[in-house]
């Protein structure tokens, strides 16, 4: 199995080897749509001016010739009787057809270079063939040449070709260091991040991956840190939740155990039976009620569930939620005063609603002295319901305000454990809220009692 560093390595060369591949092949496409006609007119107007040369100087055809070759041209002459003569390097193939001469002869001009046959991978421009080259009739002394001329390659590039060998071998030599660490400087980071999946898989979530690229590599790693610490603090909520639920049902448990063993021994009296009853009843219905929350909680912590919304009046929902408390109210002679708009109509789910309006009014009736009161008023403002649910109770300390939505969260636990409160009932109000897109705050003041904002838009209206 090969290492990510070996691929990025195998990758870079392979892309480098096509793109010069494809290179070549667009500049031998290139010089033979644009470049060759180009060299054959260029060669032609040569020619021509060796011609004309010629004829004003016939005597010294063959010196002229002579020396054009030495200049880097390979030229090949062929007269009326069929001779061949040669001036610079031979030609690499006679491939000129008798008919070519023939019609050069006669006054003809000769374009092989323009006519060339294309390949793919071959420009043509190197290939000193017979026929790639121009022609054009010469008349020297009364007597009438085909004078056939390309450009001598080898003789343009023999001093270049060497310094180009070097510059390719020593840019090969120094591109594989090159390639080396370019390969490590980008699978590093990755390798690190691989180490730390490693450590997270194994619940280690302490720790800091050291990175300084702002790159997408960087970024990588930076949501990676972020996603280890919400980790961590997931896998911490999880094992508190856990403990807490289990102390939560231990302590019921525990109660009933024993007052259920006292129940059994015979000399216990019939009042201590009906007390030692009344504990189980209570603690059964403890244990029933934080069931209930508990599967609530599992419902909408679930990334699929989503509310089933419609619109309703409000002012009914909340005097049910009152009727349910009627005779808690009743016991602590505690006052109620709602101001609701009859027609006032809100988007939601309604039985999710209604646990939130019973979850905080019992939690009003639960925290509040006898005698006080309850306020309770909703208003629609700019496309939000805003239901307020304040009571004149004792307050909440200000430094308790930022974990009252805290699962199993309790400010007075020995309290609100004989209550019956299982510190589920503000967690499952927000959720219910939040899920509805909404928001709720609370405001307190020891002393003067505590206000309830829940707002809920009405999406209707968007």
């Amino acid at each position: 199995m090969r290492s990510l560093y070996v691929r990025v390595l195998l990758v870079t060369v392979y892309s480098i080897a096509i793109s010069s591949f494809l290179g070549y092949y667009v500049a031998t496409a290139y010089y033979h749509g644009s470049q060759k006609p180009g060299n054959d007119a260029k060669l032609m107007r040569t020619a021509e001016q060796i011609r004309d040369h010629i004829e004003q100087y016939p005597e010294a055809m063959g010196d002229y010739l002579f020396s054009t070759a030495q200049l880097g041209y390979r030229i090949y002459v062929y007269d009326e009787e069929g001779n061949d003569i040669y001036f610079g390097r031979p030609f690499a193939k006679n491939d000129l057809s008798e008919d070519a001469k023939r019609r050069v002869l006669r006054g003809e001009a000769y374009h092989g270079v323009a006519d060339y046959p294309n390949k793919a991978f071959e420009t043509g421009y190197f290939d000193n063939a017979l026929s790639n080259t121009v022609g054009v009739s010469v008349s020297a002394e009364a007597e009438g040449y085909a004078l056939f001329l390309r450009q001598d390659s080898r003789f343009q590039f023999d001093e270049l070709r060497m310094f180009f060998l070097v510059m390719f071998a020593l840019t090969v030599l120094f591109s594989i260091p090159y390639f080396l660490l370019s390969a490590r400087y980008l699978v590093q980071p990755i390798i690190r991040l691989t180490e730390a999946t490693k450590k997270v898989a194994q619940g280690q979530y302490n720790f800091r991956i050291p990175m300084k690229r702002k790159d997408e590599i960087g970024q990588l790693a930076n949501h990676f840190q972020k996603m280890s610490l919400e980790l961590e603090r997931s896998d911490r909520t999880k094992k508190e939740f856990v403990a807490n639920v289990s102390h939560e049902i231990q302590s019921p448990l525990a109660s009933i155990q024993g007052y259920a063993d006292s129940l059994i021994r015979e000399d216990a009296d019939p009042e201590q039976i009906r007390y030692y009853a009344s504990i189980i009843g209570q603690e059964t219905r403890h244990l029933a009620a934080l069931s209930r929350q508990l599967l609530l909680l599992s419902t909408l912590d679930h990334s699929g569930y989503t509310p089933g919304k419609q619109s309703f009046l409000l002012q009914p929902q909340l005097r049910q939620a009152l009727q349910l408390l009627e005779w808690q109210l009743a016991e602590k002679e505690v006052a109620v005063r709602m101001l609701i708009p009859g027609k006032l109509m809100i988007y939601g789910d309604e039985v999710l609603l209604m646990q939130v309006w019973s979850n905080l009014l019992s939690n009003a009736v639960k925290h509040i002295p006898a005698g006080r009161s309850i306020h309770v008023q909703a208003a629609q403002e700019e496309g939000t319901c805003v239901v307020t649910i304040a009571d004149t109770g004792h307050g909440i300390p200000e430094e308790q305000l930022p974990y009252i939505y805290d699962r199993f969260y309790r400010g007075d636990s020995a309290r609100d454990r004989r209550s019956g409160s299982t510190g589920l009932g503000l967690s499952i109000v927000q959720k219910i809220v939040h899920l509805h897109g909404g928001t709720i705050e609370a405001e307190s003041r020891p002393g003067e009692g505590t206000t309830f904002a829940v707002r809920i838009p009405d999406e209707t209206v968007r």
